[in-house]
């Protein structure tokens, strides 16, 4: 799975915007500084085009934040305040490559190494554990690395451990999302409308039996944006970009990930009390 093409071109947006400030702060020209980050003119000119719709490799987005000085969760948009200690560059930061899903079985074993932490998460489109096969089987019937048998025993799993007592979790979805589904837009073209109100009737369900252990909301996509990200408690954060994941486990950039999702919640439209009436209010646009 990956981004929808307007999350996609938000997140490019802001790192356009930040690298051109970075650019602009460190006073070289661009064949210059395309040389400080071990990249070519021509690639960084394709990276700045408002025709482009793709990050840079991570290596190159790292190099970036080390010679400008700045942290990558604010280059990449996730930290309104710019921060500039060098120390957070690249301290307890990893990349994981062949990140074949946003929801892949080390996301599993992260939440394992979590228990007894509150775990927060921020899907691409809504929850996956909170899917029915229908739709699972909807999603990746054309994707090769991971098939639906594959992802429906995945989602299985990390349900009965939101069933577990001790679960702490709290998941923020852009309403928009979950509207374009109920109406079958967007990815969701060509699901079936009883396959989508079956979805709505076991959301409704599971969030009246997971709460308050489980609590979701919905924020206006039209103030905030967020990458899709998991943060396991004070252990460490994964920010899914397409197939790798950027792993952060320093303490400052947990923290700041923390205060990003905090901002997300403190601005949600739709409570996790509310969200089974809102679910069912969404019953009425299928069609």
């Amino acid at each position: 799975m990956s981004f929808t093409s307007a999350d996609r071109a938000e997140l490019v947006r802001l790192f356009r915007e930040r690298l051109l400030a970075v650019m602009s702060r460190s006073g070289l020209g661009q064949s210059a500084f395309a040389a400080s980050v071990g990249i070519d003119r021509s690639t960084l000119s394709q990276i700045l085009s408002p025709a482009n719709d793709r990050l840079p490799r991570l290596e190159s987005v790292a190099a970036i934040a080390r010679v400008g000085q700045v942290s990558l969760d604010w280059l990449l948009g996730l930290r309104e305040v710019e921060v500039t200690d060098p120390g957070l560059l690249t301290d307890g930061l990893s990349i994981e490559r062949d990140a074949i899903s946003p929801v892949d079985e080390r996301l599993v074993r992260w939440h394992e190494e979590a228990a007894g932490y509150k775990i927060r998460h921020v899907p691409s489109s809504f929850p996956d554990v909170l899917k029915t096969e229908e739709v699972i089987a909807f999603e990746y019937e054309h994707f090769i690395a991971l098939s639906p048998p594959k992802r429906i025993e995945i989602t299985r799993s990390r349900l009965d451990y939101l069933r577990r007592p001790e679960t702490d979790m709290e998941a923020a979805t852009a309403m928009h999302v979950i509207a374009s589904f109920a109406r079958g837009e967007g990815r969701w073209q060509g699901l079936g409308v009883e396959v989508r109100r079956a979805q709505l009737e076991h959301l409704i369900a599971l969030c009246e039996e997971l709460y308050p252990r489980f609590r979701w909301f919905l924020y206006e996509g039209r103030e905030l944006y967020s990458a899709p990200i998991t943060i396991y408690g004070p252990i460490r954060a994964a920010i899914y970009l397409g197939q790798s994941f950027l792993v952060m486990q320093s303490r400052d950039h947990i923290r700041a990930l923390i205060a990003h999702f905090d901002q997300l919640v403190r601005a949600a439209k739709v409570g996790p009390r509310e969200m089974p009436d809102y679910l069912r209010g969404l019953l009425e646009v299928c069609g």
